[in-house]
């Protein structure tokens, strides 16, 4: 059992590190007999996706404010919380756009639903952080390749 957490400042120098953090950190833990190529091109877009969004949009660019970042992979299972102190996602607001519409942005949301299990978004937990969590299971992974379907 892996439990750990990082707690970094919101600026995209960091982003490398965020990301080393993570998958070398699951890398070391996970079964040998898992894909760890694909795991790891699926959690590199998931952590890039999640850390530059709380830095540009949550936190606006306000390195001051810490995202924390835990990690928690039990039996190959992987709980991921994301804490920020941003404004918060508004999810009732949302609407996915569709592929055909090549917009720049507003594909993260469905990019972390299609490649994880689980994914739970809490606004102003204990009145002042958001939290995402997200969990997948490492052994069980798609064959499918990485799209976005309308």
């Amino acid at each position: 059992m892996l439990k750990t957490e990082l707690s970094v400042p919101s600026d995209l120098k960091y982003m490398e590190v965020v990301e080393h953090w993570l998958l070398d950190s699951l890398q070391l833990a996970v079964d040998q007999d898992i894909d760890w190529a694909d795991v790891e091109r699926r959690l590199r877009l998931v952590v890039v996706e999640v850390y530059s969004n709380i830095v540009r949009h949550a936190h606006n660019e306000q390195p001051e404010l810490p995202v924390l970042i835990r990690i928690e992979l039990d039996n190959n299972n992987l709980l991921l919380e994301i804490w920020d102190q941003g404004e918060g996602f508004k999810l009732d607001s949302y609407s996915a756009p569709a592929p055909s519409d090549f917009q720049e942005g507003g594909y993260g949301w469905l990019i972390l639903n299609r490649i994880m299990d689980r994914v739970d978004y809490q606004l102003q937990v204990g009145g002042d952080r958001n939290c995402l969590k997200l969990e997948k299971d490492l052994a069980i992974l798609t064959d499918q390749p990485l799209k976005v379907e309308s």
